[in-house]
């Protein structure tokens, strides 16, 4: 593990500046952040974060979106944004050379976005497709379903692209004055991890960011309350896609580090449970897996699989049995020793990118509120016991839990499958 350096500062006007500085690298990933996201939008304004990040990128008071392009080309460097439904990124990376531009370039599509209504226009449309592609894409799109059954009425259940409804109905002003409402400088970090200084990086952070101004972080998220049960959303397609989740370890909870040996036993790698019995043994699916998803204050363990539609029982029937096998049986040594061998050395490998280390010092802040060292999370992980395993896994089946299935399900396996999930 190489030796770096952590770094926080606070700017007066509230911005979060951190870094990490690697040895041997000439690379910078900077990040600007901002602690908001679709679980903090109002339902009639349901995908206007993700909406705002496409827009940064297509004009300000002094570049064209196309000088934009140009500049983030001219650093050689590779550029993105994404949205989620706790957080919104734009980042790159460049050669330390450009520590200066890039910094003065995100500054610049951040802070002086002119949301012009033609722009705005051409924008929705892309983001129309996008939509669409998520309802072509079955295996997304049961995702978004199943978390619109179990958060009902909640942001966390939302989709983060919006509905073409709400899509249709944003314009340049009311985008502009969402921003200047919602996005201040409490909720913004800029992050760097690579060749970096961190005096240096402040003081230039300082020069262009610290002009912004705005209210405070008068943000109260609530904790959504789970919903128990199947749904059958029918749909002509081959497969049937089935996904089964239930209320998890929130990012903050330190059960965050069973979940994720838990999920790399039950179907989170190619020897996994789920993995070996459905797909290797008996051919049932292509596609299945688990998955741990932690939020602020609350998570989602679920397991997928797509299979064929009179499939649909015989294979939910053989996720809830491995489940269960977990919560009776504690794992052995050789099978947890093999699961913390997988996650260690996944933490490893990341370790050697400056995009991932950026993205966990920044995401550590956000949802954590406190750095923590490669070590720490490994001896973390070492400490994790086979009870603890099958504590969690008891946990998941005393937990709320639900059933999204989207595709030809018959009446009689949706009787089976309530059957099955309240059993």
């Amino acid at each position: 593990m190489q030796d770096t350096t952590f770094i926080k500062s606070v700017l007066p006007n509230g911005i979060r500046v951190l870094t990490e500085k690697v040895p041997g690298v000439r690379s910078l990933s900077v990040g600007i952040w901002v602690g908001h996201g679709s679980r903090d939008e109002h339902p009639n304004v349901n995908g206007v974060s993700h909406f705002i990040e496409h827009m940064i990128f297509k004009g300000t008071k002094k570049r064209s979106a196309l000088d934009i392009a140009k500049a983030f080309d001219r650093m050689g460097g590779i550029s993105n944004a994404f949205t989620s439904k706790e957080m919104i990124c734009f980042h790159a990376k460049v050669m330390d050379t450009h520590e200066e531009d890039i910094l003065e370039l995100l500054s610049d599509i951040f802070l002086n976005s002119q949301f012009s209504q033609e722009e705005v226009d051409r924008e929705r449309l892309v983001v129309l497709q996008e939509i669409s592609m998520v309802e072509d894409s079955p295996e997304e799109l049961v995702h978004d379903l199943f978390y619109q059954h179990f958060w009902p009425e909640h942001g966390l259940g939302r989709p983060v692209l919006g509905t073409p409804d709400t899509v249709t109905s944003f314009n340049g002003r009311d985008l502009s004055q969402y921003v200047r409402e919602n996005f201040s400088p409490q909720k913004v970090l800029v992050a760097c991890a690579g060749n970096v200084e961190h005096h240096s990086f402040l003081k230039k952070v300082e020069d262009f960011f610290g002009s912004m101004d705005g209210g405070g972080d008068n943000r109260e998220r609530t904790r959504p309350i789970a919903q128990e049960g199947i749904r059958i959303v029918r749909k002509d397609l081959e497969q049937a896609n089935c996904l089964i989740g239930f209320e998890g370890p929130s990012y903050r909870d330190e059960r965050r580090y069973e979940a994720l040996l838990f999920n790399v036993i039950l179907g989170g790698s190619m020897s996994s449970r789920l993995f070996q019995e459905i797909r290797e043994k008996r051919g049932l699916a292509y596609a299945v897996y688990s998955f741990h998803t932690g939020y602020s204050d609350t998570g989602l363990i679920g397991m997928y699989a797509g299979v064929q539609p009179d499939k649909v029982y015989e294979v939910t029937e053989l996720m809830m049995n491995e489940l269960k096998r977990l919560a009776e049986h504690p794992v052995d040594e050789k099978e947890l020793t093999q699961a913390k061998d997988h996650v260690k050395g996944g933490i490893l490998l990341s370790s050697e990118s400056t995009d991932a280390r950026m993205s966990r010092i920044a995401k550590l802040e956000l949802l954590l509120g406190r750095y923590s060292t490669f070590e720490e999370v490994i001896q973390r992980i070492d400490e994790v016991t086979p009870e603890l395993i099958m504590k969690l896994a008891q946990d998941c089946l005393s937990a709320p839990k639900s059933a999204l299935i989207l595709g030809n399900v018959s009446s009689k396996q949706e009787t089976q499958l309530e059957g099955l999930l309240v059993s």
